[in-house]
């Protein structure tokens, strides 16, 4: 059987060509020109050789290019490999070579990190908002030829199960994984969460998260077009643009995690005055504290309903929804498709589900649940376990089929709704001369919900507090030059031991214990969803 994703973009062009697509400031497309133009940047990644079955990474903000490029390369049934914005030019080469992509498409809002990246991983540059900056040597100005090409005229056939696109998510091994969603994965998400979310034509959604991550791209870009709704995009979060566009641009979908709901409401705050009710306020990433939901329904008129997923789940698996019901604080039920539940987590190598009430690992099959992570068989097949996809994080199931997350099986430290995975900011301590080791973990913020720490004993320890202080600073700087700006740690505390288990495993409780209440504040140089 055929399936490709660009169809949901071909459908929707097909049969309200002259409906509202995307909406970036000053820029318009209706669903005919976001498809032509697609098909343009199609035919001149044809011509430079880019065929079906190859990887296309794209690193481009929340600008029009982004979802142009994206099913570009769909239509050609090649794979879309979405690059981090916030990456370091090491981290982006690392991703090029490990994903064996043929070429990059990017927008001059990141060459300082991509062109050091390409000295490293030498391939194709493709250009968009090309006419903003002096076009790099060797580049192809994809939005220029696209002018004046003959749009593909058929979308490429693909399988059901082959690779749609494949999102980095990192793991406890330092590196990250590549996680492989098929066409299958990501048209169906599209096509089950815009039902969910009662998506009309006439609905208007604001994607304010980025587009490289699987929120904002299968649950804000692709549930839109799958309805046939227009999306306004956002380059860069910011509450009191967001506000504006709430109330300018009519928009009757909001998408975002819990700091961007946090930032909202202080922005209200300091601006005053009402503004018109959202249909429909949506949340993942990270728990949302009760007194948000209420000050956020009766300031914008509107219930936030959460969910939860993972990148490996194409994301959302759960979801409040409508028609169901909805429980505050918990993330919903499964999704139409999908099956959730409990799990016995100290089981390694076997599914063995847990009755109502009882604390286990969420588990998740359906068809959200990815190929597996690319050429990685060991990572798949220890998440992957008698056909169930082993989330990692620890919850429980009630009586009426809603799920709660409790805690984390994994370290994971959820920073402003981003994935910061402790072992590689580690792996990047302990390349410093000074550190002997390192232990990195998350502390409570109320801005950002967690905010990444570490305790690393040196290799000689300093006697003196402000030379533990000097240590530690550098450290954060270290951190800082090798890390996108999300990952690395804002304390750095210098010890002269880190407390072990019997088994020698570092006590990360402990060390948030000890440590959390001592943290400074931290300075807010990022707004949320940065």
């Amino acid at each position: 059987m055929t399936l490709n994703t660009a169809s949901i973009l071909a459908e929707s062009a097909r049969f309200t060509p002259d409906a509202p697509a995307v909406i970036v400031g000053d820029v318009r497309l209706t669903y005919h020109e976001l498809w032509h133009r697609a098909r343009s940047y199609a035919a001149v990644l044809s011509s430079h050789g880019i065929t079906r079955g190859d990887h296309v990474a794209l690193m481009i903000p929340n600008i029009h290019e982004f979802p142009i490029a994206y099913y570009a390369v769909l239509a050609l049934g090649a794979v879309v490999v979405p690059i981090h914005s916030l990456l370091k030019p090491e981290e982006i080469a690392f991703l090029l070579d490990h994903s064996k992509a043929a070429c990059l498409i990017s927008s001059p809002h990141h060459y300082e990190q991509v062109l050091p990246a390409l000295s490293h991983r030498p391939i194709q540059l493709f250009a968009v908002a090309s006419q903003i900056a002096p076009l790099p040597e060797g580049a192809v100005a994809l939005d220029a030829e696209s002018g004046t090409a003959t749009p593909l005229a058929a979308i490429a056939p693909t399988g059901e199960l082959d690779p749609a696109v494949i999102l980095y998510t990192s793991g406890t091994t330092g590196r990250p994984k590549g996680a492989v969603l098929s066409h299958s994965n990501m048209t169906w998400q599209a096509t089950v969460c815009s039902s969910v979310f009662g998506v009309a034509p006439d609905d208007i959604f604001l994607g304010c998260l980025p587009l490289f991550h699987a929120f904002g791209q299968s649950n804000a870009m692709n549930t839109a077009f799958r309805a046939g709704a227009a999306i306004v995009l956002l380059p860069r979060f910011d509450p009191s643009q967001v506000l504006d566009l709430l109330e300018h641009e009519h928009i009757t979908v909001f998408l975002g995690v819990p700091t961007m709901y946090v930032a909202l409401l202080e922005a209200q705050k300091r601006r005053g005055g009402t503004y018109p009710s959202l249909r429909m306020a949506i949340s993942g990433g990270a728990a949302l504290p009760a007194a948000v939901l209420e000050a956020f329904a009766s300031t914008f008129g509107s219930d936030i309903y959460e969910g939860y997923g993972l990148s490996e789940t194409s994301p959302a698996a759960t979801f409040n929804q409508p028609h169901v019901g909805r429980k505050p604080g918990t993330i919903g039920t499964p999704l139409w498709g999908c099956e959730v539940a409990v799990a016995n987590a100290e089981r390694e190598g076997a599914i063995e589900l847990l009755p109502h009430g009882e604390v286990g690992e969420i588990v998740i099959r359906g068809h959200g649940v990815m190929i597996g992570y690319l050429d990685d068989p060991a990572a798949t097949s220890a998440v992957m376990v008698d056909g169930w996809f082993r989330s990692g994080d620890l919850g429980t199931e009630d009586e009426e089929g809603f799920f709660t997350i409790v805690d984390r099986k994994k370290d994971m430290v959820i920073r402003g709704g981003y994935n910061v995975y402790p072992r590689e900011v580690e792996e990047v301590l302990h390349r410093h001369p000074a550190v002997q080791q390192a232990a990195v973990f998350g502390i409570p913020n109320a801005h950002y919900g967690e905010e990444i720490a570490a305790v690393i004993v040196p290799n000689s320890y300093p006697e003196d507090a402000a030379s533990r202080t000097s240590l530690g600073d550098e450290l954060i700087a270290y951190a800082k030059e090798h890390l996108a700006a999300y990952k690395y740690p804002r304390s750095v505390w210098v010890a002269q031991s880190l407390p072990l288990g019997p088994s020698g495993k570092i006590l990360k409780r402990t060390l948030r214990e000890q440590y959390a209440p001592s943290a400074s504040s931290i300075p807010e140089e990022e707004t949320p969803g940065s």
